[in-house]
């Protein structure tokens, strides 16, 4: 059994298009303060690109919601629930320890100006998990994201999720009719065994080209527990299996 410090939990869920509602329902109904939903594209290993000459399109929603400890249980009860992730190919969830935060802390009901508050805040416990994972975070230009696909899939990774977003680096600026123009990135999240994120963080650098100015950035935060994927892994050996 480990301990779990008093603090907040990022709870990370991805799941299909229109389904981000039923997850941001249940969570406030748990206690949640609400979450924030952006809209990415899933793939996995092996996976038809095109049908028909028709581009696949596996349209996702993760949801971010930040909670307190004290009702971290309830609210990742409650979306799982919502969703039903427990089941295979509903979607997978994981949980992220936050160091600090600010800006909402007056909502969650938290006092961080209070220096004993490890003495006073709520510990739960849960079960050690048989197998701990990574989330590599790998931002790259806009059109580069099929690079850092097959990097992770031939490193061994079993699939992943692409957003979009902007960027505002300073060797990447460049102005139109002297209007600041914000090139467009792609962000890859890659939930990967601890035991492959050498090998996957490596063959993304090179595959990807990272090891060069402006082609992007990856890195790693740990994953303290997923819902989900353990599905999702088991589903997919069975499927190779019987072909």
């Amino acid at each position: 059994m480990s301990k779990i410090n008093p603090g907040q939990k990022l709870i990370v869920t991805i799941v299909r298009k229109e389904k981000a509602k039923k997850v941001i329902h249940a969570s406030k109904k748990a206690g949640a303060n609400g979450g924030t939903t952006l809209i990415g594209k899933g793939f996995r290993l092996n996976e038809k690109k095109r049908v028909l000459g028709i581009p696949v399109d596996r349209e996702r929603e993760v949801i971010l919601t930040l909670v307190s400890n004290k009702i971290f249980p309830s609210v990742m009860n409650a979306i799982v629930d919502s969703v039903k992730l427990n089941q295979p190919r509903q979607g997978i969830g994981f949980v992220i320890d936050t160091k600090k935060v600010t800006g909402i802390c007056h909502m969650m009901g938290l006092d961080v100006a209070n220096e004993d508050m490890d003495k006073d805040g709520v510990t739960i416990t849960m079960e050690d998990e048989k197998v701990l994972y990574d989330i590599i975070i790998t931002i790259v230009n806009k059109g580069d994201s099929e690079n850092v696909i097959d990097a992770t899939k031939k490193a061994g990774a079993e699939g992943g999720t692409i957003l979009n977003g902007r960027g505002t680096g300073i060797h990447e600026q460049a102005k139109l009719f002297n209007i600041l123009i914000e090139p467009q990135k792609e962000v890859v999240l890659t939930l990967i065994s601890r035991d492959k994120t050498s090998n996957v963080l490596k063959t993304i650098e090179e595959d990807a080209k990272l090891n060069q100015p402006g082609k992007g950035i990856s890195f790693v935060i740990e994953v303290e527990k997923t819902i989900g994927i353990n599905h999702t892994l088991n589903q997919m050996v069975n499927e190779e299996l019987n072909e």
